[in-house]
């Protein structure tokens, strides 16, 4: 089956002090440190601080106050998948790397592709050869290279780690030896959250496919709440589509640990692809970050995504991906059962829809 997702290209547009500090980056004969600082000026320009905002049409149309959408589509590439990007090129860098490889179904690979540029690092993306995604036009500008593999995402992750590991390249995909500097990475989404509410909200609902999101965001309102910055840990809710996601399946049968789904059971749309995997490679840190914080899991359908994100457009002014409404729609799902008592309730929007 091919699949081709909901993206467009993107036009980018480097700010000149980007692209300053990008040819001082690469200019080997500079100092060494100097140039990891630079690659650090351009995270710190580029990367985060995304909008938090009440979201006060739905709070009327919901009957919920107070809701707020943080939006990560405000990132470079159009994705919360910046963040680790950029924290694994630096860490490629001053690990002194040349290469750097990863598998990707699109979002992923145009956030890494972009990142290496700057920092002239090469970028090896793998893709499923089932995966059509116009984003490749942009992995090529900057400068990646794409091999296509046949299989699943996962066995994308797989083959291109053991590949990563004989020919000494950087490895960039989930589950594996960087996951605790992804996890560092999405963390600071919590800081960002708490920097405006100067608290945690009462929940905090995350769309989510392999889990590192999730779990990274939860160690973040764990680190701040143990610091004594937060009087709470967030429920952490997670939501993927519809009998398609390891973590939501196994929070929801009652397992002890995430189990993986039978690959052909996974029927993968132009709407729920950015979602939906038969294994979650950092399920395990995400269905502990559930458990713990006493959250909750929801699946989601392609139609109540469509809806939601044409909402979103015409109420909230914001041009969302239709996957990335999951966790927004998992909190309003719950909200309809339970009748959320007025507080804080943060929903994290992954991506934008771009044009």
């Amino acid at each position: 089956m091919n699949i081709r997702d909901l993206t467009k290209t993107v036009e980018y547009k480097f700010s000149k002090e980007t692209l300053e500090l990008s040819e001082f980056v690469k200019n080997k004969k500079n100092r060494f440190i100097d140039r990891l600082e630079s690659l650090e000026d351009i995270i710190n320009l580029e990367v985060g601080d995304t909008s938090l905002l009440r979201a006060k049409s739905m709070e009327r149309d919901y009957d919920i106050r107070q809701l707020y959408l943080k939006t990560e589509g405000d990132n470079p590439t159009g994705t919360q998948k910046d963040r680790i990007a950029f924290a694994q090129v630096y860490d490629a860098m001053r690990r002194k790397y040349n290469t750097i490889s990863l598998a990707t179904c699109g979002n992923y690979g145009s956030a890494v592709s972009y990142a290496a540029s700057l920092a002239n690092i090469k970028c090896k993306v793998y893709i499923p050869e089932s995966y059509h995604t116009v984003r490749i036009k942009e992995m090529e500008d900057f400068g990646s290279e794409i091999i296509r593999f046949k299989g699943t995402y996962e066995d994308n992750v797989i083959e291109s780690s053991q590949l990563a590991k004989e020919n000494k390249w950087y490895d960039a995909n989930p589950g594996g030896a960087n996951t605790p500097l992804q996890i560092q990475a999405y963390s600071e989404i919590a800081y960002e959250i708490y920097d405006q509410l100067r608290d945690a909200p009462k929940i905090c609902a995350v769309p989510i496919s392999n889990g590192t999101l999730l779990a990274g965001i939860y160690r973040g309102f764990v680190t701040l709440y143990k610091r004594g910055k937060t009087s709470r840990i967030p429920f952490m809710l997670g939501a993927s589509s519809v009998g398609k996601n390891p973590i939501v399946y196994s929070f929801n049968k009652g397992l002890s640990q995430c189990v993986d789904l039978k690959p052909e059971s996974i029927k993968e749309t132009v709407m729920n692809e950015p979602l939906v995997n038969w294994h979650s490679f950092d399920g395990e840190e995400a269905l502990y970050a559930i458990r713990q914080s006493g959250g909750s899991a929801y699946n989601v359908n392609d139609q109540e995504m469509k809806i939601t994100a044409k909402y979103l457009m015409a109420k909230e002014s914001k041009n969302i991906l239709p996957a990335s409404t999951a966790g927004l729609i998992g909190l309003l799902k719950q909200h309809e059962q339970l009748s959320f008592a007025p507080d804080r309730y943060v929903a994290i929007l992954t991506a934008k829809n771009t044009k």
